[in-house]
């Protein structure tokens, strides 16, 4: 057995050189990764073998099964637990045949989950149903929740927004918002992280970096964003069928989505001022990818120059967000299946203002990838671990 805790603090462990049993490994340098203190880990290519066992739940949408697939490369998570109510009894590779080679337990119904043979849990459930849930897990598990249900601290809003009372006060006490390369001292230490939403992701990336060096205004923000059909989820609904999606694009949730007060959370809390956007989602005729044009007002006497010079210092350690060379307009073609965020900014014709373009695939950025982002981060894992998949092209 090897232990992460015989490498030294500036080590992380990919894929690569020399054989460790059946598992290439290469150590590489990384400035970002801390020592776990606590566990040791062995590397395994059986799931069933892996140290950290892992619990799924809500493990039949898109994004309990991206994360099933992320983890398949993962050399210390392995799903021993995995449940899907509606699903339950039903084997993995029934509701999703892409994972079929995957040894994975059966899936079963939260109320016959035992979490007490889990280390720690992806909450992949519906916002609405995570709380309650969430409030009554073991206190020593590390929990990364996917939903939106923990994810406003103001829980006055979240009831105006989401239409029902917060279920978990106290809980939502010692969440950490998991917006990964802006946060991330906050989530080593957390137990419970809120995955930020795909959009606010695509948004706040960009943006923060600006607002916090007060180089753009913090009013007259307009977002125009665009999401792949996998975004509305898997559940059946009329208007996501192929004949009222295909051959056409349609906005929805115009001024009322819900992650518009994300979004202004965390912009609020970099300009200390409350900012109010003007964001507008659109339904695109594609499964994956998330496009978001931002238009801003520069401050008085800042260039485009200075823009691109700061976003680009701001993530240039970065592995998984990368500004593109000037000019180059970042395409969701070229993220697409990969934990990547790729953005630039351009000037627009009217003066003083200029055009920020990011995009991310909403299904592993936008909610898995950066979950498995998070929870490396908890345990003391090198961030990058199992999510170095390179984008998918064509």
């Amino acid at each position: 057995m090897s232990s992460l805790s015989t490498l030294s603090s500036s080590v992380r462990l990919e894929q690569g050189c020399w054989f460790k049993g059946e598992r290439k490994i290469r150590v590489v340098a990384d400035k970002r990764v801390r020592r776990p203190s606590s566990i040791s880990f062995r590397v395994s290519a059986n799931s069933a073998e892996k140290d950290i066992r892992i619990g799924l739940l809500g493990a039949s949408g898109y994004t309990g099964a991206e994360i099933v697939r992320l983890l398949a490369n993962h050399p210390h998570f392995g799903v021993t637990l995995m449940t899907a109510d509606r699903k339950a009894g039903q084997s993995m590779d029934s509701v999703f045949p892409h994972l079929r080679a995957q040894k994975l337990p059966r899936l079963i119904s939260v109320k016959d989950a035992d979490f007490s043979t889990v280390d720690a849990v992806f909450c992949c459930l519906p916002h609405g149903t995570t709380q309650e849930i969430i409030k009554g897990l073991p206190s020593a598990l590390k929990i990364v929740d996917l939903s939106a249900d923990f994810r406003l601290r103001d829980i006055s809003e979240y009831e105006e927004w989401y239409g029902q009372p917060h279920k978990a006060v106290e809980l939502q006490k010692e969440v950490v918002y998991g917006l990964t390369e802006l946060l991330r001292d906050d989530i080593k230490k957390a137990r419970l992280v809120a995955n930020p939403g795909c959009y606010p992701t695509s948004v706040q990336l960009p943006l923060v970096p600006l607002l916090k060096a007060n180089l753009i205004k913090h009013e007259n923000i307009i977002i125009d964003a665009k999401s792949g059909v996998s975004g509305a989820g898997r559940g059946a609904k009329e208007a996501n069928l192929y004949s009222e999606i295909a051959e056409g694009i349609s906005s929805y949730g115009v001024t009322r989505h819900r992650h518009v007060p994300e979004i202004e959370q965390g912009l609020s809390d970099v300009a200390q001022s409350k900012v109010t956007v003007s964001f507008t989602p659109h339904l695109m005729p594609m499964i994956r990818g998330m496009q978001s044009t931002i238009y801003v007002e520069m401050a008085p006497g800042v260039s485009i120059e200075e823009l691109y010079q700061h976003l680009k210092s701001s993530y240039e350690d970065e592995e998984f967000v990368k500004v593109l060379e000037e000019g180059v307009v970042p395409r969701t073609h070229n993220v697409r299946g990969s934990n990547y965020c790729f953005m630039n900014v351009f000037p627009d014709r009217i003066p003083g203002r200029a055009i920020i373009i990011s995009v991310i695939d909403n299904l592993v950025k936008g909610a898995s990838g950066q979950a498995l982002q998070n929870l490396n981060i908890m345990l003391g894992l090198p961030e990058t671990t199992g999510l170095l998949h390179q984008p998918l092209f064509p």
